[in-house]
Order: C-alpha cells, then sequence, then structure tokens
C-alpha cells in the first residue's frame, strides 16, 4: 500500500466527547431541561423552527445534549448531534483568541496602529454626511489592535443600517467569498469609517480585520494557524471554513423561507471551499466541537493537558473595555446590563438585563441561528446550535431563561 493508498483510506479525524454526567449530580434539574426540550419540540411542531442541538454543561461535565427536529427541513433526516452548522460569527471568538495568542507572544501590543501592519489603513477617513452629500474627514487617531477586538474601530456592517457609508459597503464586493482576505482588507481600507475610531460601538468586519492581521503576522493561512494553534490542539476535528463531500449527509439547513418574517433565506454552501477565509463569520462546526472550544474557556485557556491561554490574558478578553465613554450603537446588539470585551459580549450588571444570568458571564452568537454563553461562577456554559436566522434573539432569550431555570 502506498502512502497517499493509506492516507485515502485512513479514518477521518474524530472530536473525542466532553465526559458526562446525569444532571443532578452537576447541580441542574433533570425536570426543567426535559421541559426546555418539550418547548423545543412545541416549536419545531409548530414549523417556526427547523431542528435543534442543545448542550449544557457544568463543572466540567455535560449534564444535557439532546438533537431535535430535522436536520434539513426538505429531507426527513432527524437533527443529529454531530450535525455540521454555519457558525457564523461564532468564529470571531475563536479568532479573537487567536490574536491574543500572537499577543502573548509579543508579536503587537493591544494599542498598536491595525495601519503598522496592514498599511492601507494609514489613509482611512471618517464619513460624515452633511446635507445630505457625504464629506470624508480625517482620522482623529488611528485604529487600533485592541479597536477591532471591541468593535469600536469606526469599520462597519453593511446590513447594520442604511446609512451613506452602509450603501458604499452595500455597493461593494466585500460579501464575495471569491476575494482574498489580503483583497478583502484592501477594500475595506478603501471605505470611510463610520464614525471616528474608539468613539462608539458598532458591530463590524474588525474581526475579518483581525484574521488578516494573524495572516501577515504569522506568514500562514489564517486556516492553518487556526488549525495548527487552536483547533488541532482542542481536537475540535470538524471545525473549518467548509466540509468535505462526505459530510454533504450531516448539514444542518434553514427553511427555504423564514417563517417568521417572509423572507427567502440564502445561506452560503458548507461544502464550497471559499478564497476568503473570514474570521468574522466564516467557519462551520459541530456542537461538541464548539463545546471543547467552551470548556477551555470556562477552565481558563486549557482543555485535556493543551495549554491555549495564558488565564490572565482570558481575564482581559472578558473584561468589559466599552466603559462610559463609549456609545453604544442604536439598536446594537449589546442589551442593558451588557458591555464588551475582546471578542465576547461581557455581563455588567446583575439586573438590566432581560434575561438571568451572573456578572462576568461572557458569550456571543450567529446570525445562522446559534449561540454560546460561559458563566465562570456557576462553572457552567452551554451551547445552542439551529439553522435559520429568524427570532434569534427569541430563542436566546428563551434557552437562557430555561437553561438557568434548571440551575440548582
Amino acid at each position: 500500500m502506498t502512502s497517499q493508498t493509506a492516507a485515502k483510506h485512513a479514518p477521518a479525524p474524530q472530536t473525542p466527547s466532553l465526559p458526562q454526567a446525569k444532571p443532578e449530580s452537576l447541580g441542574l434539574s433533570h425536570l426543567r431541561l426535559q421541559r426546555m426540550s418539550d418547548i423545543f419540540k412545541r416549536h419545531i411542531d409548530e414549523g417556526t423552527i427547523p431542528g435543534v442541538a442543545i448542550m449544557v454543561a457544568r463543572r466540567g461535565q455535560i449534564g444535557w445534549f439532546e438533537a431535535l427536529g430535522r436536520q434539513n427541513p426538505a429531507a426527513s433526516t432527524p437533527m443529529a448531534p454531530n450535525s455540521i452548522f454555519r457558525i457564523f460569527s461564532m468564529t470571531k471568538p475563536i479568532v479573537s483568541v487567536g490574536i491574543m495568542m500572537l499577543h502573548e507572544d509579543g508579536h503587537f501590543l493591544l494599542n498598536d496602529a491595525i495601519a503598522k501592519y496592514i498599511p492601507e489603513f494609514a489613509n482611512q477617513r471618517v464619513g460624515v454626511e452633511n446635507n445630505g452629500e457625504l464629506e470624508l474627514v480625517p482620522l482623529k487617531r488611528p485604529i487600533t489592535i485592541q479597536d477591532l477586538l471591541r468593535h469600536t474601530s469606526g469599520i462597519t456592517y453593511d446590513n447594520t443600517g442604511n446609512g451613506p457609508v452602509q450603501r458604499l459597503y452595500q455597493q461593494s464586493r466585500l460579501r464575495s467569498r471569491g476575494i482574498s482576505n489580503a483583497e478583502h482588507a484592501t477594500l475595506v481600507a478603501g471605505l470611510p469609517l463610520i464614525y471616528q475610531p474608539g468613539v462608539e460601538w458598532n458591530y463590524s468586519r474588525s474581526t475579518d480585520i483581525l484574521g488578516r492581521l494573524i495572516e501577515v503576522v504569522t506568514g500562514k493561512t489564517l486556516s492553518a494557524f487556526l488549525t495548527e494553534r487552536i483547533l488541532a490542539p482542542l481536537q475540535m476535528a470538524e471545525t473549518a471554513f467548509h466540509t468535505g463531500q462526505e459530510n454533504s449527509g450531516r448539514l444542518a439547513e434553514p427553511f427555504a423561507t423564514d417563517p417568521w418574517t417572509g423572507d427567502k433565506v440564502q445561506l452560503f454552501n458548507m461544502l464550497e471551499k471559499p478564497v476568503m477565509e473570514s474570521g468574522g463569520g466564516g467557519l462551520v462546526s459541530t456542537t461538541m466541537d464548539y463545546a471543547r472550544f467552551c470548556q477551555m474557556l470556562l477552565n481558563g485557556g486549557t482543555l485535556d493537558g493543551a495549554a491555549i491561554i495564558g488565564r490572565k490574558t482570558l481575564e482581559l478578553m472578558t473584561s468589559d473595555h466599552l466603559g462610559p465613554g463609549v456609545k453604544i450603537q442604536a439598536g446594537a446588539l449589546l442589551q442593558p446590563g451588557i458591555g464588551f470585551g475582546l471578542g465576547f459580549a461581557v455581563r455588567t450588571h446583575e439586573g438590566m438585563a432581560p434575561f438571568p444570568g451572573s456578572v462576568g458571564q461572557f458569550f456571543w452568537s450567529g446570525m445562522g441561528g446559534t449561540f454560546f454563553w460561559i458563566d465562570p461562577k456557576e462553572e457552567l456554559f452551554a451551547v445552542f446550535m439551529s439553522q435559520g436566522p429568524g427570532q434569534r434573539e427569541y430563542f436566546r432569550t428563551l434557552v437562557r431563561n430555561l437553561v438557568y431555570a434548571a440551575v440548582e
């Protein structure tokens, strides 16, 4: 047998499961977790969501893991524990951890200007609407790496509003999966900022620029770096920027039309290898893969002997970096009582937010219906995977309420 033949027939790497235990042994109510499953079964029967996978872990062990409904509403295949999802912006925390690993390695400082590494950003301007015209004004200070991590860069997304800068984004090629990370960064640098750096929190393509920064600093593709430094050490064997044809029967797909809005739903093809490896939203993954990432974070940066990031660095990342001096964009994803750290939203108050939790809880979600949160105080994390953008905030709040109701 040749080495090529052996490689062809070699079994694909498997993601090992985290330890499992009965809910009661972890301080979780089986009855109330079952009630959560029953509520999602009702939503599935009513046709408001195709299917879900829900995992709840506490004290280092999984206490609840269920896959409900259909994996693809156009087929009869049931949702499975190893179904593959587009995790979209749940890519951001992984890339942010990668950036902070390089920070620990001494490659840059957080207050370094991004233009030091990607020179195209040296000539950016801020777009100000004046009597219906877009006026370009100079930067008061450069965009820093910290700005990119906490979304105070002034970069935006084309779907967060319809102002003149967002319209320029809409007219560009930024959504193309056929451009490289370098080309994408150049396009963003050539567009005006929506406001001065450091002034306002505005969800944006900042993490895509951080993905390009990783490439510049390491001389590797983003996927190669993430695999070498994070995914392989954590044995996240099924997290990548696409998946192989052999997994075509495991892809979680949405309704063709959103049942909540009536809008057509079009998401990227998970089997197609993109040119652009989007650090802001390009990864596909499974529930168990992402659970291993969450457990590493809950452990303070290590899992099964793999040391990914330092405890104090992680504490810095999961602290609020906005403060009272940073305006929160109107209609933003951050609710009352929530701030933002370096790659994660962070709970800053026991109250104010319309859902339970602990101060210090950190989390994020993906536009395709995926969501995770980590609560160090309760030694708990949860991963929620679904496939469809409709009513994301409703389901995120619902699953939080139901999980915390089960905490004893």
